[in-house]
C-alpha cells in the first residue's frame, strides 16, 4: 500500500474568496496568484469571467506553496463557531454541490494528519499524546476510507470516492412515540472528509505545526490499530467523564471489542454498573479518580487550543434551565411542540452513564429520543457536553405540578468512546508511553504499519 491522498470538504456558499500568495496553476493552464473569487451562477462555477463545471488549482513545483480561503467557519453548531481565514496546501478544487459552491482541498494523508493532530490539541503537547493521535486520526481515517469508499488507482496512486451510506443520520424507530437517531460521519457525497468536528478538526497550515508534531507523524509513519486483521474505528473525544462509552450506545447497533466500557484509570480498576439509574446517579454527583480529572491548566492546554478553553468545567458540570428556556428550546431544537416540560426521565444509559434513550414528558407530548447526539442536541443551543447528566427540577409554590427550573449536573464533554483526550494528556505526562496510551484506550489492539 502506498501513501493515499485524502479529499477534504473545507467550505462551502454561493461565492468562494481565495488567494495565491505563489503561483498556481489553474485546471485549464493558467498561471494565477493573488486574491480570486468564484461565484455559482445557474449551476456553473464563475471565476474570472468564465463558466465551468469544475475548477482546479495545482501548486507549481514548491512545496513551500499554500493557498487561502477566506471565512471559513470553525466549530460548526459548537458553543465557539467563528469564521477565519485559513492557509492549505497541496491542490484546491472547487465543485458545484447543492446549488452552490463547494472548496475541497485534496493533500497526502501524512500532511494532513500533522495539521489533524495540531488543529485537535495545541501542538505543544507531549511527544507521546501527539504520537498516539497520530496513531488514531490515520486509524479511523483508513477505517473509513477502505470501509466506507471503493479504492481505485489513478495515475499510479491510491485515490479514493467516497460512496453515500444511508445509514447516516438515520432514525432507528419512530414508533411507541420514540425517535432514536445516531449521527455518524458516511454524509459526504463529493469528499472523504469534512474539516469539521463532524470529521477531524483540520486547519491546514493556519496554526504552525512544531517540531514535535511532525516528529509524531513522522515517527509513526503508516501505523494503525488493528483488530483481528481489520483497522480499527479509532473513536475519540475531549473528556471521557472517567469511564469510556461503548460504541453501539453511541452509533448504529455494532459492537467493537476494543471499544468497551471500564474506567479511566491505572489505579482504581472497578467501575460501578452506570446502565443503573442508581449507580449513574452517584457517580456523576461525585468526582472519583480517573486520568481525565483534572485542573491542571498545563495539561488541559495541551489538548485545548484558546477557543476550546473558553469551556471551563470538563470533568462535572451544571447547566440550568428554567421552564420557559427549556420549553422553548425543546421545541426549536426538535420541531415538535410538548407544551410545558414536566419531566425528564432516564430511559436507558450506557457504560459510562451516557443516556441512550431520554424521554421528555410534556403538556402536550411525551416522546423518548435518542441516541446521545440527539439527546445532546435537543437539549441545547449547539451541543450540551455530553449525555451522561442527572436532572434535579425546582418548584414555585403556587405551582407544584409544573417545574420553575431543571437543573442538568454532568460529567464529561463528548461520547467518551475510545481515546479520551484529556486522560490520554494526563497520561503522557506521567510517562506513558503512547503504546501504553493507545492499549489503555483500545484495549485488544495491536499497532501495525500498513505503508512506509
Amino acid at each position: 500500500m502506498t501513501e493515499p491522498q485524502i479529499v477534504v470538504g473545507i467550505l462551502s456558499g454561493k461565492e468562494i474568496q481565495f488567494s495565491f500568495p505563489d503561483e498556481f496553476i489553474s485546471s485549464d493552464g493558467m498561471a494565477i496568484s493573488g486574491i480570486q473569487q468564484a461565484v455559482y451562477r445557474k449551476g456553473k462555477i464563475y471565476w474570472q469571467e468564465k463558466e465551468y463545471d469544475e475548477l482546479s488549482f495545482i501548486p507549481r513545483q514548491n512545496t513551500s506553496s499554500f493557498f487561502e480561503l477566506q471565512d471559513v467557519t470553525i466549530g460548526i453548531n459548537f458553543h465557539w463557531e467563528r469564521k477565519e481565514v485559513q492557509r492549505f496546501k497541496g491542490e484546491l478544487k472547487i465543485i458545484v454541490e447543492d446549488d452552490k459552491l463547494t472548496a475541497i482541498n485534496i493533500i497526502s494523508i501524512e500532511d494532513y494528519l500533522t495539521s489533524v493532530i495540531s488543529s485537535e490539541m495545541s501542538a505543544t503537547a507531549s511527544l507521546e499524546l501527539l504520537k498516539a493521535h497520530a496513531v488514531i486520526s490515520r486509524s479511523w481515517l483508513l477505517n473509513k476510507l477502505r470501509v466506507v469508499n471503493k479504492l481505485r488507482v489513478e495515475n499510479g496512486e491510491l485515490r479514493v470516492t467516497m460512496q453515500p451510506d444511508n445509514a447516516a443520520h438515520s432514525p432507528l424507530s419512530t414508533l411507541h412515540s420514540q425517535l432514536i437517531k445516531w449521527y455518524d460521519h458516511e454524509a459526504h457525497k463529493n469528499f472523504d472528509v469534512c474539516a469539521d468536528d463532524h470529521c477531524q478538526r483540520y486547519q491546514g497550515i493556519t496554526r504552525a505545526s512544531t517540531p514535535q508534531a511532525v516528529e509524531a507523524v513522522s515517527a509513526t509513519r503508516g501505523e494503525v490499530l488493528m483488530y483481528e486483521g481489520k483497522i480499527c474505528d479509532a473513536r475519540f473525544s475531549k473528556c471521557c467523564g472517567g469511564a469510556f462509552e461503548e460504541f453501539q450506545n453511541c452509533w448504529e447497533n455494532v459492537r467493537h471489542p476494543y471499544l468497551i466500557g471500564q474506567r479511566d484509570s491505572q489505579t482504581e480498576n472497578k467501575l460501578p454498573d452506570l446502565t443503573v439509574e442508581a449507580e449513574a446517579d452517584r457517580w456523576i454527583r461525585t468526582s472519583p479518580v480517573a486520568f481525565c480529572n483534572t485542573q491542571d491548566k498545563k495539561i488541559l492546554s495541551q489538548v485545548l487550543n484558546n477557543y476550546d478553553q473558553e469551556t471551563a468545567d470538563f470533568y462535572r458540570w451544571k447547566v440550568s434551565y428554567s421552564q420557559e428556556e427549556l420549553s422553548e428550546l425543546i421545541h426549536k431544537r426538535s420541531d415538535i411542540d410538548f407544551g410545558k416540560i414536566i419531566d425528564l426521565i432516564p430511559i436507558e444509559r450506557g457504560t459510562s452513564g451516557r443516556l441512550v434513550r431520554l424521554k421528555i414528558v410534556g403538556t402536550l407530548r411525551t416522546l423518548t429520543i435518542g441516541k446521545e447526539l440527539e439527546i445532546r442536541r435537543t437539549l441545547s443551543t449547539s451541543h450540551l457536553y455530553s449525555s451522561a447528566f442527572v436532572v434535579d427540577k425546582e418548584y414555585k409554590e403556587e405551582e407544584q405540578e409544573i417545574p420553575s427550573r431543571f437543573i442538568l449536573t454532568g460529567a464529561g464533554w463528548g461520547h467518551g468512546v475510545g481515546l479520551c483526550q484529556i486522560g490520554a494528556a494526563v497520561m503522557g505526562e506521567q510517562g506513558y508511553k503512547y503504546e501504553e496510551i493507545l492499549s489503555h484506550y483500545y484495549p485488544g489492539s495491536t499497532i501495525e504499519r500498513q505503508y512506509k
